[in-house]
């Protein structure tokens, strides 16, 4: 339940609330009665001193630094604005939980702690830039906003950093956020192209910290995997059994990581077949397929993508073994090669050899599974009508402003990661497959890291051959 606010009458802001005094969203008309000066004075005063010690700088700090140098050199003499966002209205005065930019927790290093409205601005000053972070200084517990303000008000939302934290803690320059003025000259992400695209190309390689976020956030989501096997006695019995998949999982991610780094796809049945579905809102059928694509988002906002497609009773029957394992062989043999040198899309056109051999050997297909490869025909990807792969790092789907010839037409380098995730999905009502065909949906979607050498399957550990996903699923059951 909200809360009601108390409203201040002092008719004076201080100097910390010049940009925040703004009535907060939809409190004025179910305010107390107004505080008197009597009441502000009471509840401003007689606090304990705050004891604000200075961090050391986070693991992260110097990585962000060497980022914040390759943007300097890319745009000498002109000032970049990255803005972290604001709080979004979900309804009236309640908000979307707050995630910053993807850009700028890059160039920062601040993840799921990141300060609504905060600035990141790099100033040319001499042959580079000078890097400020502006955020909100926290108000005194003599103003209003401490506890009137419910957006920002500590009294609301819990104690704030200071200036000077934050500086020690990102090992970067701080000022408050009234200091903060646009020029005719910014370059502001999302607004400049250019920029945008550079920020964007500049993730395509991860650095040694980003690999081991994303190491992390996979060994969270196998644990999440996990959790949910290990109900489907209780989930099979639901009647909106897909929720239960979704907050399962969604409890492992709250602790073990910051949140989910997308909504959860928890499909059972015919649903399988519907590549965004996120609706959760059916049962999970024993007998029926259950795909189960997630991804944890650690604290520093980086996020794994994994699927699994999972027999609700724990066995495959003849059909879905067959489906299975087709989609599996895709996966491998796109992972196969896998290596520095090749080109992105070329990963993609290895996986759709095995499609368009199996969906041929079926009889679903009006030619061969050679014919249908021609770029003219692609009638395979009737059945699989997304791609097999996407970079992936501080979004699901990262580095999504990168020119073509920089992601599909690019050249795969050592220390990329992107996802492998073929599928086969036969709608229910598609009469271009045998009856037995129709419903099944099965997606494999594993992390992938690229190597000096080859690459690196960040998801190995989960359980991918149907006999190793019927053992895993009885084994967790015992």
């Amino acid at each position: 339940m909200q809360s009601e606010t108390i409203e201040s009458t002092t008719g004076v802001a201080p100097a910390s609330e010049e940009t925040t005094s703004e009535e907060p969203r939809g409190t004025s008309n179910r305010s107390t009665t107004p505080a008197s000066t009597e009441f502000q004075d009471y509840i401003g005063s007689n606090w304990a001193d705050r004891v604000d010690e200075l961090p050391a700088a986070r693991e992260q700090a110097p990585f962000a630094a060497k980022r914040r140098a390759l943007v300097s050199a890319a745009f000498t003499g002109k000032r970049i604005v990255v803005p972290a966002g604001s709080l979004k209205e979900r309804s009236n005065d309640t908000d979307y939980p707050f995630r910053a930019h993807s850009a700028f927790a890059h160039l920062t290093g601040w993840g799921a702690d990141s300060e609504p409205d905060s600035v990141l601005v790099l100033e040319p000053a001499g042959d580079g830039h000078d890097a400020t972070l502006y955020f909100r200084e926290r108000a005194d517990r003599s103003s209003s906003e401490f506890y009137a303000n419910p957006a920002i008000g500590e009294f609301w939302i819990g104690p704030r950093p200071s200036l000077a934290q934050v500086a020690a803690d990102l090992d970067i320059r701080t000022a408050a956020l009234e200091d903060f003025h646009t020029t005719d000259a910014d370059l502001t992400v999302n607004e400049d192209d250019e920029l945008s695209t550079f920020l964007s190309e500049m993730r395509l390689v991860k650095d040694e910290f980003e690999i081991a976020q994303i190491r992390l956030a996979v060994d969270a989501t196998a644990r999440g995997f996990t959790d949910v096997i290990a109900d489907f006695p209780r989930i099979t019995a639901e009647e909106r059994g897909e929720r239960a998949v979704e907050g399962v999982f969604y409890t492992r991610a709250r602790l073990d990581g910051n949140a989910v780094g997308y909504d959860t796809i928890a499909a059972s049945g015919p649903h399988a077949c519907i590549l965004h579905w996120t609706r959760n809102d059916g049962p999970v059928v024993p007998g029926d397929l259950m795909l189960l694509d997630a991804g944890v988002e650690v604290d520093s906002l980086y996020t794994a993508d994994i699927t699994r497609t999972l027999p609700a009773n724990g066995r495959f029957s003849d059909v879905q073994r067959a489906v299975y394992e087709a989609v599996r062989e895709a996966a491998d043999a796109a992972f196969a090669i896998v290596r520095p040198g090749i080109i992105f899309r070329d990963v993609h056109a290895e996986a759709m050899k095995v499609i368009a051999k199996h969906t041929a050997a079926w009889g679903m297909l009006p030619v061969s599974a050679e014919e249908s490869l021609d770029p003219t025909k692609q009638f395979h990807r009737r059945y699989m009508v997304h791609g097999t792969s996407h970079h992936l790092g501080l979004d699901v789907h990262d580095c999504a402003r990168a020119r073509r010839e920089m992601y599909h037409d690019g050249e795969v380098k050592e220390g990329m990661v992107f996802t492998i995730e073929p599928g086969l999905y036969f709608q229910p009502d598609d009469l271009s497959v045998p009856e037995e065909f129709r419903g099944i949906g099965v997606r494999i979607e594993d992390d992938i890291l690229v190597t000096a050498n080859g690459a690196e399957n960040l998801s190995a550990a989960i359980p991918r051959t149907a006999d190793d996903v019927e053992a895993w699923i009885a084994g967790s059951q015992r």
